[in-house]
């Protein structure tokens, strides 16, 4: 056997049975086996970068690792912004790259690539021989679980061809989530906050996702509304004290909520400058922090206690000791505060303008037009506070966050790997047309390449919109922000897609009623006026 046999075995024998890459010199024997031999599939893709991205969304939405390759030098430096952005958000992933050889020096492709790999914040590895391929992979995926984190596996290209073993072990996972029972201390700490509190609100994040039931019956307990952070979006869906996003992209019924607590139990929930407004929701309120990650404890705003332990475990066995010690609900999840929310919920859309568009109802008309069991990918632009709030989805496994490095044009590949991640779900893409025309445009192609269920819809205001208002608050002429793009309908059509393109909102509903019939990526080009988009102030 070949290493590149050896290896593409090792990733079947793994249970990968999806790779997203750009081929190369360093990595096209491994993947041409892997899919002859091995039975697995290969996503190709137009840029290096949207690979990375796509195995992040395979990540977030299956649960299951994803896995992407490319060849050496250019090739990973085009991932970087990938990289960091899966880093940040700690999304596991496995990167096999490619390397030139030791000895070729002189290659042009040659570079440190550790070097590269590093600042990025994923965790570099390289093979050490033809024999511990199997090893190598393996050891490669447990890290990238247990650190949640990117892992870059360093390949270099003269080891294709060498002589492995014939035989490639088993593989036998390491568990993906430890359930870290809490300090006892810790936990006796926290009751008493939760046992005094009048007003408190339970809090969960995206790390919270599997413990919806044991969190909605706490806050029963304690008589608590409940919210979730921005990646925990869907958590409490249907529940009557639902109070959305907690943070800055609250709305005011929850603002004025939370201004009122006294305390706040926030589990899985990174508590960063965003979901605190930067300390300010936290201020003046005991704070309770639940996470099994102790690098989310160490960084979190405002926490009086911290307890590092399982989101689940830890909920029940606050529960079960609120309940022995015959704890009253405080009633701040009150019938008043349950009416002002489902009034809230069932208020009707505002009037469409007598031309252009509204944004914000323009996304609420596409959030009841695409099917609600879906996946949902928003890129970064100025349309994205909005976007946030207007935009539901079933569960937090059905958001992929592409934010985390603050790059626009990351949506549309982690799309890709998100739908198959999540093959029974259409995925709903909502990007800005400078995140589409710098990185979407490229894999919308990839999106009908490999019969992705996809409406991407782009607000298209014809600008750099951070930009363009900025230039606008200062009094200054903005022109140099904005940019004469091609209809993006038409594209779409040529790149073999469905195209529409909508200046006002009767176009906007007929575009979206046509959504039921389409058999293959659409695309919605939505005309905006830069000067009407809701945007927070520079």
């Amino acid at each position: 056997m070949r290493y590149h046999q050896a290896l593409a075995r090792a990733l079947h024998q793994a249970g990968v049975d999806t790779v997203f890459g750009v081929l190369g010199d360093a990595n096209l024997f491994a993947m041409d086996s892997y899919v002859r031999e091995q039975g697995g599939r290969f996503l190709s893709f137009s840029h290096e970068g949207g690979a990375v991205l796509a195995a992040a969304g395979y990540t977030a939405t299956s649960g299951r690792l994803g896995v992407a390759t490319v060849t050496h030098g250019p090739a990973l430096t085009n991932t970087v912004t990938a990289l960091v952005d899966a880093s940040r958000s700690r999304t596991p992933l496995l990167l096999i790259a490619g390397d030139t050889a030791v000895a070729d020096r002189d290659n042009l492709q040659n570079i440190d690539q550790a070097s590269i790999v590093l600042p990025t914040g994923a965790l570099f590895e390289t093979v050490r021989s033809a024999d511990t391929v199997a090893a190598d992979v393996y050891g490669a995926i447990s890290r990238a679980w247990s650190a949640r984190l990117p892992v870059v596996l360093n390949v270099p290209v003269d080891l294709q061809w060498a002589e492995a073993c014939d035989t490639v072990p088993p593989f036998i996972p390491t568990a993906v989530h430890s359930a870290t029972a809490p300090d006892p201390a810790e936990l006796d700490e926290a009751l008493g906050l939760l046992a005094s509190a009048r007003r408190p609100i339970v809090l969960a994040g995206r790390g919270a996702a599997g413990a919806k039931d044991a969190l909605s019956e706490l806050a029963a307990v304690l008589g608590a509304p409940v919210a979730t952070s921005l990646r925990g979006k869907g958590l409490f869906a249907g529940h009557p004290y639902d109070l959305g996003i907690y943070g800055t992209l609250s709305h005011d019924i929850a603002s004025e909520t939370i201004a009122r607590a006294d305390c706040v139990l926030a589990v899985g929930a990174a508590l960063n400058p965003w979901t605190t407004s930067k300390g300010e929701l936290t201020a003046g309120k005991r704070v309770v922090h639940i996470d099994n990650d102790p690098t989310a404890l160490t960084r979190a705003i405002g926490a009086t206690v911290s307890v590092l332990g399982d989101a689940e475990a830890t909920t029940r066995a606050l529960t079960r000791s609120l309940a022995e010690a015959e704890t009253e609900p405080t009633g701040f999840a009150s019938d008043e505060l349950a009416a002002a929310l489902k009034e809230y919920r069932d208020r009707g859309a505002k009037p469409a303008p007598p031309d252009g568009i509204d944004v914000e109802l323009a996304l609420a008309q596409i959030d009841a037009a695409v099917p609600a069991d879906r996946t949902l990918v928003i890129d970064d632009g100025r349309f994205i506070i909005t976007a946030y709030r207007e935009l539901t989805v079933p569960h937090p496994s059905a958001y992929v966050h592409t934010c985390s490095f603050a790059s626009i044009g990351l949506a549309v590949a982690s799309a890709a790997g998100a739908h198959t991640g999540r093959p029974d779900r259409p995925v709903l893409v909502v990007c800005g047309d400078g995140g589409f025309m710098s990185a979407g445009l490229t894999e919308f192609s990839t999106l009908v390449r490999h019969g992705i269920d996809a409406v991407v819809v782009v607000m298209n205001d014809s600008a750099y919109g951070a930009e363009h208002m900025q230039f606008r608050a200062r009094g200054m002429d903005p022109a140099i922000s904005t940019f004469d793009w091609p209809d993006l309908a038409p594209v779409a059509e040529a790149l073999g897609g469905i195209g529409h393109t909508v200046t006002d909102h009767a176009e906007l509903a007929a575009a979206l009623a046509s959504l039921p019939s389409r058999d293959r990526p659409v695309l919605i080009d939505v005309k905006i006026d830069p000067d009407r988009v809701p945007t927070p102030g520079y």
